[in-house]
């Protein structure tokens, strides 16, 4: 530049080219991060909804209706539910037809989404619900929510403890344990998505946002919440209002493919008299779970 300068060209010609070339530079960096952080459009037709679930999921359908009247979406029903304790999604698919409520909704084309949450795979019940589902209705999209860890242990490798300290653990090591359970869990999906030729199921990453709560709490960065064990009823994993708002969250930002961030305090979080540390609780819930569901790249928010 010094050469061009003392050829005795002005800046009034070097500035213009700078610009250009900065802007260019501005433009290539942006579209760069654009494409990789671009979402799907949000869906803004209230849904109608069948689930299938135990006891680390049918809570969701409550809560998700609450949700979806405070975000103001129209129409969404929740169409029937499954409860089955400790259930595979099988056991829901073996219910004698005369009383399966769900093969019987999914049978008049008119769900739109069918919930689901395997424990532990091999679980023919994915294969087969997705099947039926299509088969009556093209567009349905099935929403998986795999769990997290029972007892705080991958069961198939590791052998119950005499005694859970859900306080013991750190997020370091719950991200370990849950590693081969939730590549298990993508691989199915993908395999099945394969065999439909096109995108049906979609992962719900509630076990991941229910980590990263967890890594707040330790951190002390959860309002309202002083130790792990405060999300939970017993040592299985059963949750309390915060942990279940934010299953929810995952669920409703899976679903309606939108953030909920922002959205009043739903009534199951109320019941945990949280005082001051409810709105900023909330609030927190509220972003773990839009975080989780735009890092995941099952959960059907990111463009292909």
């Amino acid at each position: 530049m010094f050469a061009i300068l003392r050829s005795g060209l002005r800046w009034s010609a070097i500035v213009p080219s700078l610009t250009m070339l900065t802007a260019m530079l501005l433009a290539s960096t942006t579209g760069a991060d654009d494409k990789k952080v671009e979402l799907t459009a949000p869906i803004t037709q209230g849904q109608r909804v069948f689930t299938c679930g135990h006891s680390f999921h049918v809570f969701v359908p409550g809560i998700l209706a609450d949700l979806a009247k405070k975000a103001d979406l129209k129409d969404h029903v929740q169409v029937g539910l499954s409860s089955i304790g400790g259930s595979r999604v099988i056991q829901h698919w073996d219910v004698a037809d005369e009383k399966n409520k769900a093969k019987e909704a999914l049978k008049t084309g008119k769900v739109d989404v069918l919930t689901l949450s395997p424990i532990f795979l091999p679980d023919p019940g994915l294969e087969n619900f997705t099947k039926l589902a299509v088969e009556h209705n093209k567009d349905i999209r099935i929403v998986v929510q795999p769990i997290w860890l029972r007892w705080d242990i991958h069961e198939p490798t590791m052998k119950r403890p005499a005694k859970v300290d859900h306080d013991a653990i750190t997020g370091e090591e719950l991200r370990k344990r849950h590693e081969p359970y939730f590549k298990s869990m993508d691989e199915h999906i993908r395999e099945l998505n394969k065999k439909q030729g096109k995108t049906v199921l979609y992962v719900v990453p509630a076990a991941q946002a229910v980590i990263a709560l967890r890594e707040k709490i330790i951190a002390g960065q959860a309002p309202g919440l002083k130790k792990q064990e405060d999300l939970f009823t017993d040592e299985l994993g059963h949750g309390k209002a915060p942990l279940q708002l934010l299953v929810a969250y995952c669920n409703y930002a899976v679903i309606y493919r939108r953030s909920p961030v922002g959205l009043p305090v739903p009534n199951v979080l109320k019941q945990a008299k949280l005082g001051d540390d409810e709105e900023k609780l909330n609030r927190l819930l509220q972003e773990l779970a839009w975080e989780a569901a735009i890092a995941h790249p099952l959960s059907g928010l990111q463009r292909p």
